[in-house]
């Protein structure tokens, strides 16, 4: 039933034009031509898939992935976004090591990780060639 559906990240924002202007500006997405409700937004995402980022007064809690994008190029991606002012989260831990630029590399496939203004976690990630 849902196996060919699109699917859509949800993401919370305490301040969200402050997470607006992150989304648009630094990582490049498009305002979606869809209705949302105030204090919300969508972004475009590849392939017919869309972004819902809404104001939530308590913010995120969460202390793990939320949303990730796969990509063609990690390395490319990172330094473009870096560019941009984009941080990367840098792990030394038995399950994950990152290298200095913020990139893993976990059974062939590389990907890393950063937050946004909310916090919340978030990752590219290109597949095994």
């Amino acid at each position: 039933m849902l196996r060919d559906a699109p699917i859509m990240a949800i993401l919370p924002a305490t301040a969200i034009e402050r997470a607006r202007q992150f989304y648009s500006e630094k990582l490049g997405l498009r305002a979606a031509d869809l209705p949302a409700p105030e204090d919300s937004m969508l972004f475009e995402c590849g392939q017919g898939t869309i972004l819902y980022v809404y104001e939530r007064r308590g913010g995120t809690k969460a202390d793990h992935t939320l949303a990730g994008w796969l990509v063609d190029d990690v390395e490319e991606t990172v330094q473009e976004l870096r560019e941009k002012g984009v941080v990367f989260e840098q792990y030394d831990r038995p399950d994950l090591k990152t290298d200095k630029r913020g990139i893993a590399e976990i059974d062939g496939a590389k990907a890393a990780w950063f937050k946004d203004t909310e916090g919340n976690i978030l990752s590219i990630t290109e597949a095994p060639q």
